[in-house]
């Protein structure tokens, strides 16, 4: 794995059990605030209906994905029910050397790694208000059958253990009050001695200037 180069923009990560709406939210939080980019992750799962390769994910074959590997060309990888998945350095880099905010939407595994790698990262995990909501929405989505959604509630328990490695936590319990949760943590960020130093630094200047005054 490669590290980032140090840049003016904030790498957010997104973590969340399968079905707590963290797309949804990251779709929707990117449309609210500007300035904010997700990053398009690869993977060798299947391309589902209505999904596009290069918006929704880079879609490869196992051999590529592992050259990618073997080529450290990811800030993170992990596999997840039998599926690979990675985030591009060269990609994230990109958009945080042009000054914007980068969110990478990757599971537990993935931000253990890029926290290793990005000590300023921001992290946020999101939780769904219970168990049974949980069920209910991985069944509403009306593409697994009763097994596959059983494992993926087993395996929800055992990501949402990781939730004390996050910086913050967020229920999505109703959309929009999830959403604000979100903004408040990236514009908090922007608000940053780092990241307001940068972009305040001629007004500073002339604020501790002796003899500025007229």
């Amino acid at each position: 794995m490669s590290e980032l180069k140090k840049s003016t923009g904030n790498l957010f990560i997104v973590s969340a059990p399968s079905g707590a709406g963290k797309t949804s939210l990251v779709a929707a939080l990117i449309d609210t605030l500007e300035g904010l980019r997700m990053s398009v992750s690869h993977t060798t799962r299947p391309q589902r209906d209505g999904e596009e390769n290069g918006v929704n994910y880079h879609f490869v074959d196992r051999d590529h994905f592992l050259g990618m590997v073997n080529g450290g060309d990811f800030l993170e990888h992990a596999e997840v029910f039998g599926n690979l998945y990675g985030t591009s350095t060269a990609a994230v880099q990109d958009v945080l050397d042009a000054g914007d905010d980068v969110i990478l939407e990757i599971d537990w595994q993935g931000a253990q790694q890029v926290r290793r790698l990005v000590e300023d990262a921001i992290s946020v995990f999101i939780l769904p208000p219970s168990l049974d909501e949980l069920a209910d929405r991985l069944r509403g989505r009306g593409k697994d059958p009763e097994q596959v959604i059983a494992q993926r509630l087993a395996g929800a328990q055992a990501e949402m253990a990781h939730y004390p490695e996050f910086d913050f936590l967020v229920v999505n319990n109703e959309f929009e009050r999830a959403l604000a949760d979100l903004a408040a943590i990236v514009r908090s960020a922007r608000l940053s001695h780092r990241r307001q130093q940068q972009a305040l630094e001629p007004m500073l200047e002339d604020l501790l200037t002796p003899g500025m005054t007229d």
